[in-house]
Protein backbone atom coordinates (compact mmCIF):
# COMPACT_ATOMS: atom_id res chain seq x y z
CA UNK A 1 0.00 0.00 0.00
CA UNK A 2 1.23 3.73 -0.68
CA UNK A 3 0.64 6.63 1.87
CA UNK A 4 -0.14 9.67 0.31
CA UNK A 5 0.77 12.00 3.00
CA UNK A 6 -1.55 14.76 4.18
CA UNK A 7 -0.25 17.54 6.31
CA UNK A 8 -2.94 20.31 4.96
CA UNK A 9 -0.38 21.63 2.10
CA UNK A 10 -2.61 20.46 -0.84
CA UNK A 11 -2.64 18.45 -4.23
CA UNK A 12 -3.70 15.31 -2.72
CA UNK A 13 -6.02 14.54 -4.79
CA UNK A 14 -4.60 14.79 -7.89
CA UNK A 15 -1.93 12.79 -6.81
CA UNK A 16 -4.62 10.21 -5.80
CA UNK A 17 -6.21 10.05 -8.75
CA UNK A 18 -3.46 9.27 -10.99
CA UNK A 19 -2.92 6.15 -8.57
CA UNK A 20 -6.69 5.35 -9.47
CA UNK A 21 -5.42 5.37 -13.19
CA UNK A 22 -2.61 3.42 -12.26
CA UNK A 23 -4.65 0.71 -10.56
CA UNK A 24 -2.24 0.90 -7.59
CA UNK A 25 -4.01 0.65 -3.99
CA UNK A 26 -3.21 4.26 -2.04
CA UNK A 27 -4.60 6.13 0.80
CA UNK A 28 -4.38 9.86 1.64
CA UNK A 29 -3.37 9.40 5.27
CA UNK A 30 -1.80 11.97 8.09
CA UNK A 31 -1.84 9.15 10.81
CA UNK A 32 1.72 7.97 11.15
CA UNK A 33 0.81 4.66 12.19
CA UNK A 34 -0.80 3.89 8.64
CA UNK A 35 2.57 5.62 7.47
CA UNK A 36 4.99 3.34 8.95
CA UNK A 37 2.82 0.30 7.72
CA UNK A 38 2.77 1.57 3.86
CA UNK A 39 5.15 -0.28 1.41
CA UNK A 40 5.95 3.62 0.15
CA UNK A 41 5.77 7.18 0.98
CA UNK A 42 4.40 10.08 -1.58
CA UNK A 43 4.87 13.50 -0.03
CA UNK A 44 3.40 15.73 -2.08
CA UNK A 45 2.95 19.58 -1.76
CA UNK A 46 1.81 22.96 -2.52
CA UNK A 47 1.97 26.54 -0.46
CA UNK A 48 4.73 28.03 1.72
CA UNK A 49 7.44 26.23 3.62
CA UNK A 50 6.83 28.17 6.83
CA UNK A 51 3.11 26.58 7.35
CA UNK A 52 3.65 23.19 6.02
CA UNK A 53 6.19 22.95 8.48
CA UNK A 54 4.10 23.80 11.08
CA UNK A 55 1.60 21.25 10.31
CA UNK A 56 4.17 19.05 9.54
CA UNK A 57 5.62 19.12 12.98
CA UNK A 58 2.23 19.54 14.71
CA UNK A 59 0.48 16.65 13.93
CA UNK A 60 4.10 14.64 14.04
CA UNK A 61 4.67 13.89 10.33
CA UNK A 62 8.16 15.40 10.33
CA UNK A 63 9.29 12.32 12.25
CA UNK A 64 7.26 9.72 10.15
CA UNK A 65 8.97 11.39 6.85
CA UNK A 66 12.74 10.58 9.09
CA UNK A 67 11.62 7.41 10.21
CA UNK A 68 10.51 6.48 6.21
CA UNK A 69 13.73 7.71 5.01
CA UNK A 70 15.73 6.11 7.52
CA UNK A 71 13.82 2.47 6.78
CA UNK A 72 15.42 2.20 3.30
CA UNK A 73 11.07 2.67 2.18
CA UNK A 74 10.67 4.44 -1.17
CA UNK A 75 9.90 7.88 -0.56
CA UNK A 76 9.14 10.27 -3.29
CA UNK A 77 8.44 14.15 -2.56
CA UNK A 78 7.02 16.25 -5.03
CA UNK A 79 6.81 20.12 -5.44
CA UNK A 80 6.99 21.39 -1.89
CA UNK A 81 7.87 17.61 -0.46
CA UNK A 82 10.91 18.17 -2.42
CA UNK A 83 11.82 21.81 -0.93
CA UNK A 84 11.24 20.76 2.44
CA UNK A 85 13.30 17.71 2.48
CA UNK A 86 16.02 20.39 2.47
CA UNK A 87 18.01 21.78 5.62
CA UNK A 88 16.28 25.10 5.10
CA UNK A 89 13.99 27.25 2.92
CA UNK A 90 14.41 31.10 2.67
CA UNK A 91 10.68 30.93 2.49
CA UNK A 92 9.99 32.14 5.59
CA UNK A 93 13.16 31.56 6.79
CA UNK A 94 12.09 27.84 8.05
CA UNK A 95 14.25 24.82 8.95
CA UNK A 96 13.49 22.18 7.26
CA UNK A 97 13.79 18.49 7.48
CA UNK A 98 17.31 17.71 6.29
CA UNK A 99 17.37 14.43 4.47
CA UNK A 100 19.03 16.04 2.34
CA UNK A 101 21.96 18.86 2.41
CA UNK A 102 21.12 21.85 0.40
CA UNK A 103 18.77 25.01 0.65
CA UNK A 104 15.57 26.52 -1.50
CA UNK A 105 15.91 29.97 -2.63
CA UNK A 106 13.68 32.32 -4.76
CA UNK A 107 13.76 33.12 -7.94
CA UNK A 108 14.89 36.46 -8.73
CA UNK A 109 12.46 39.00 -9.47
CA UNK A 110 14.19 40.61 -12.65
CA UNK A 111 14.98 36.65 -14.05
CA UNK A 112 15.93 37.18 -17.82
CA UNK A 113 15.16 34.34 -20.47
CA UNK A 114 18.80 34.12 -21.79
CA UNK A 115 17.21 33.04 -25.13
CA UNK A 116 14.77 35.63 -25.65
CA UNK A 117 14.72 39.68 -24.48
CA UNK A 118 12.24 39.67 -22.07
CA UNK A 119 11.55 39.24 -18.53
CA UNK A 120 10.65 35.63 -17.36
CA UNK A 121 7.01 35.84 -15.02
CA UNK A 122 7.89 33.97 -11.49
CA UNK A 123 6.43 31.86 -10.29
CA UNK A 124 7.84 29.21 -12.40
CA UNK A 125 4.36 27.72 -13.74
CA UNK A 126 3.70 25.47 -17.18
CA UNK A 127 5.10 23.10 -19.31
CA UNK A 128 9.16 22.42 -19.32
CA UNK A 129 11.83 19.84 -20.07
CA UNK A 130 14.14 18.24 -17.95
CA UNK A 131 17.73 17.63 -18.51
CA UNK A 132 19.04 14.20 -17.48
CA UNK A 133 22.41 14.14 -15.96
CA UNK A 134 22.26 10.31 -14.52
CA UNK A 135 20.50 7.38 -15.39
CA UNK A 136 17.73 6.56 -12.44
CA UNK A 137 15.19 3.69 -12.59
CA UNK A 138 11.95 5.74 -11.48
CA UNK A 139 13.00 7.20 -15.39
CA UNK A 140 13.33 4.09 -17.01
CA UNK A 141 11.35 3.81 -19.87
CA UNK A 142 9.93 7.77 -19.24
CA UNK A 143 10.47 9.92 -23.16
CA UNK A 144 13.28 12.01 -22.40
CA UNK A 145 12.26 14.53 -24.48
CA UNK A 146 8.79 14.86 -22.36
CA UNK A 147 7.50 17.93 -21.02
CA UNK A 148 6.66 18.24 -16.98
CA UNK A 149 4.09 20.65 -14.99
CA UNK A 150 5.70 22.95 -12.76
CA UNK A 151 4.12 25.27 -10.29
CA UNK A 152 7.01 26.84 -8.16
CA UNK A 153 8.02 30.25 -7.05
CA UNK A 154 11.52 28.72 -5.13
CA UNK A 155 14.21 26.28 -5.84
CA UNK A 156 16.53 23.62 -4.60
CA UNK A 157 20.13 24.30 -4.25
CA UNK A 158 21.80 21.06 -2.77
CA UNK A 159 24.92 20.75 -1.41
CA UNK A 160 26.15 17.54 -3.29
CA UNK A 161 26.10 17.65 -6.89
CA UNK A 162 25.96 14.66 -6.91
CA UNK A 163 22.69 14.04 -6.09
CA UNK A 164 20.90 16.12 -8.97
CA UNK A 165 19.46 13.42 -11.92
CA UNK A 166 17.82 16.04 -13.68
CA UNK A 167 18.14 19.73 -14.09
CA UNK A 168 15.47 22.38 -16.00
CA UNK A 169 16.50 25.68 -17.23
CA UNK A 170 14.07 29.11 -16.50
CA UNK A 171 16.63 32.12 -16.95
CA UNK A 172 18.85 29.46 -15.25
CA UNK A 173 19.65 25.94 -14.73
CA UNK A 174 18.76 24.07 -11.78
CA UNK A 175 17.97 21.21 -9.90
CA UNK A 176 14.47 19.64 -10.86
CA UNK A 177 14.99 16.10 -9.81
CA UNK A 178 17.51 14.90 -6.76
CA UNK A 179 17.51 11.42 -5.46
CA UNK A 180 19.92 9.78 -2.64
CA UNK A 181 19.30 6.65 -1.78
CA UNK A 182 15.43 5.20 -1.42
CA UNK A 183 14.82 9.16 -1.64
CA UNK A 184 13.64 10.73 -5.20
CA UNK A 185 11.69 14.42 -5.09
CA UNK A 186 10.89 16.56 -8.21
CA UNK A 187 10.47 19.57 -8.43
CA UNK A 188 7.42 19.11 -11.01
CA UNK A 189 4.09 17.43 -10.41
CA UNK A 190 4.31 14.15 -12.36
CA UNK A 191 0.21 13.61 -11.24
CA UNK A 192 -0.22 16.73 -13.36
CA UNK A 193 2.59 16.00 -16.34
CA UNK A 194 0.47 13.71 -18.57
CA UNK A 195 2.03 9.68 -20.22
CA UNK A 196 5.43 10.96 -19.33
CA UNK A 197 4.58 11.69 -15.30
CA UNK A 198 2.06 8.85 -14.98
CA UNK A 199 5.07 5.95 -16.29
CA UNK A 200 7.21 8.26 -13.25
CA UNK A 201 4.68 7.19 -10.86
CA UNK A 202 4.28 3.67 -12.33
CA UNK A 203 8.10 3.27 -12.15
CA UNK A 204 7.82 4.35 -8.46
CA UNK A 205 5.48 2.17 -7.41
CA UNK A 206 7.47 -1.45 -8.29
CA UNK A 207 10.97 0.77 -7.29
CA UNK A 208 11.98 -1.07 -3.74
CA UNK A 209 14.04 1.38 -2.65
CA UNK A 210 17.73 0.16 -3.16
CA UNK A 211 18.48 0.44 -7.34
CA UNK A 212 18.90 4.13 -7.05
CA UNK A 213 21.09 4.51 -9.90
Amino acid sequence: MIAILDYKAGNLTSVKRAMNILNEKACITSDPEVIASAERVIFPGVGAAGSAMADLRRMGLDEALVRTYEMGKPLLGICLGMQIIMEHSHENNTRCLGLLKGEVKPFPGNLQDPDRDGKLKVPHMGWNSIRFLRDHILFEDVDPAGQFYFVHGYYPVPGDEDCIVAETTYGFPFASVLALNNLVAVQFHPEKSGRPGLKMLSNFCHWDGSNHA
